[in-house]
């Protein structure tokens, strides 16, 4: 399906809102040595071949499925996994001397020691494959499990510097919980402090409020029951009024949560908080198979969603604020932009599998990076129609493109911030993406058009985790199920299904 035309002007995507296709050898991993294959071996040796991490986290026992970063210490990390545990750990790589390289001055390597977890926090009875700390200070960390179960933890330590961790209550709702999304804190917003929203299997969406001081330490603040199969991902608005859901039945909704749409002028459809809601009863949004990513713009005017088959639709969202256009008063503001809610804009397909991940660039880019189930990303241009800037089709080697990040130059409301970020160059390099894939490699590239050399984008690429393979069953085991990557992108830090994490330093 190509993309839908614009019908006039007023369509075109603003610069606030929001090259070329090659090919890549693929590696080969190392034939086996013939060493006995049942010799118990540590991760480094087994790794050997090639691993440019420079610090790894294996206290886990089974794959680590998340991973998620804390708001104000960049360095804390908080992972999830399939031995129903989280574990939290200061991801800052050892000091290591300089040895020698050559085997007659150091025939014997000592072996890296992995780093050590700050907290265990257990409680789950099944796989957690969602984890996040709050906004704006990371006081509180959370999990979430396919038992259902949202367990919340309290930072301990009076300098709030993320080293120890208290448990503070478990809330059960539901019987899977698919994804967490933090609501983003903006000064002043008082009611968006330590909230988090959850998608479950049943369709359901569930928004919480997380206070050691109150009575109910987790206490519900809206339900939404719009789905009629499971809800499959979601994503705040910036200013976090907003919150976008998908399902596998197809549908979008998108919730006024704290009723600042509401207080707008905007109403909602009859007996639900929901703004905007489209379902695959309306032809042209149908996606036959479900959708199962969303991701909304940097000026929350806009969101993508992605779904099977390589199908992308861009919505059109209510705008809640900002200064009315030249020559029109408020009124003509909040008429214009709650018309504009829920227009399908653009029908996108590049691809030819799922849509497991999306991601818009900051300012001043216009980009939509898509990364698909056929191993192929693709960049959109916003400003342009969302024509086609770029498709990678062998981005991660055929394997599938589990994420894709645009870096992110917004920091949460928190403390101030010393080293690069302080200086804004975070928001300077707008233009990187970095992607993960079930090839175990992160890959780095430059999004920006005309200015690839000659890897095509391809800034760098780190190795280190196994690739996905089929095991008796059927099933691919290994790869990279996420990462993390600050906010000036030097340190990345991942979520492997081998069942460690690593920390891969960029120097540049």
């Amino acid at each position: 399906m190509s993309a839908e035309e614009f019908r006039d002007e007023d369509a075109y995507v603003g610069a606030d809102e929001v090259d070329e296709v090659f090919q890549r050898d693929e590696d080969h991993p190392m034939e086996s040595d013939g060493e006995d294959e049942d010799e118990q071996m540590t991760y480094e040796e087994h790794m050997s071949f090639q691993n440019d991490s420079s610090a790894h986290f294996d206290s886990h026992n089974d794959s680590v499925f998340c991973v998620a970063q804390h708001p104000v210490h960049n360095n804390i990390v908080i992972t999830g996994a399939g031995d129903d545990t989280s574990y939290i750990f200061d991801s800052t790589p050892a000091e290591r001397p300089v040895l020698p390289q050559s085997y007659e001055s150091n025939p014997q390597p000592r072996e890296r020691e992995a780093l050590n977890p700050l907290a265990k926090l257990d409680g789950h009875s099944d796989t957690v494959n969602a984890v996040a700390f709050t906004e704006p200070a990371g006081e509180y960390a959370i999990t979430a499990g396919l038992d259902g179960k949202l367990r919340a933890w309290r930072d301990s330590t009076p300098d709030k510097t993320g080293f120890a961790w208290d448990f503070v209550a478990e809330a059960q709702e539901v019987e899977e919980i698919n994804w967490i999304s933090v609501c983003p804190y903006q000064a002043g917003s008082e009611e968006k402090r330590n909230v988090v929203a959850l998608g479950a299997n049943d369709g359901s969406a569930w928004v919480f409020r997380i206070d050691h001081t109150d009575s109910q330490p987790i206490s519900i603040i809206q339900t939404f029951f719009q789905h009629t199969a499971s809800c499959t991902a979601g994503a705040w608005t910036p200013d976090g009024n907003l919150l976008a859901t998908v399902s596998e039945d197809g549908s979008f909704y998108v919730y006024d949560v704290f009723g600042a749409a509401a207080a707008a002028g905007i109403a909602g459809s009859p007996g639900t908080n929901a703004v905007v809601g489209l379902t695959a009863e309306d032809q042209r949004f149908a996606v036959d198979g479900g959708l199962y990513s969303v991701t909304v713009s940097p000026g929350g005017g806009i969101a993508a969603v992605g779904g099977a088959e390589g199908h992308i639709k861009i919505v059109g969202l209510p705008r809640l604020a900002g200064a009315a256009p030249a020559g029109k008063g408020k009124g003509a503001t909040q008429s214009a932009t709650a018309s504009a809610a829920g227009t399908i804009l653009a029908a996108l397909q590049a691809q030819s599998d799922g849509i497991e991940t999306l991601s818009f660039s900051q300012p001043p880019l216009t980009l939509l990076a898509a990364g698909s189930v056929d191993g192929s990303i693709a960049l959109y241009d916003a400003a342009h129609r969302f024509a086609v800037r770029r498709h990678i089709k062998e981005a991660h080697e055929g394997s599938a493109v589990v994420k894709v990040e645009f870096l992110q130059s917004r920091a949460p409301a928190a403390a101030p911030r010393a080293g690069p970020l302080a200086s804004g160059s975070a928001q300077g390099q707008s233009w990187m993406l970095t992607s993960v894939g079930l090839d175990g490699v992160v890959r780095r590239w430059d999004a920006r058009g005309g200015t690839a050399a000659a890897g095509h984008g391809l800034l760098k690429e780190w190795k280190g985790h196994l690739a996905a393979t089929e095991n008796e069953d059927g099933e691919q085991a290994g790869g990279i199920m996420g990462f993390v990557q600050g906010f000036d992108g030097k340190r990345i830090v991942t979520a492997g299904d081998d069942g460690v994490s690593l920390v891969f330093e960029d120097q540049q």
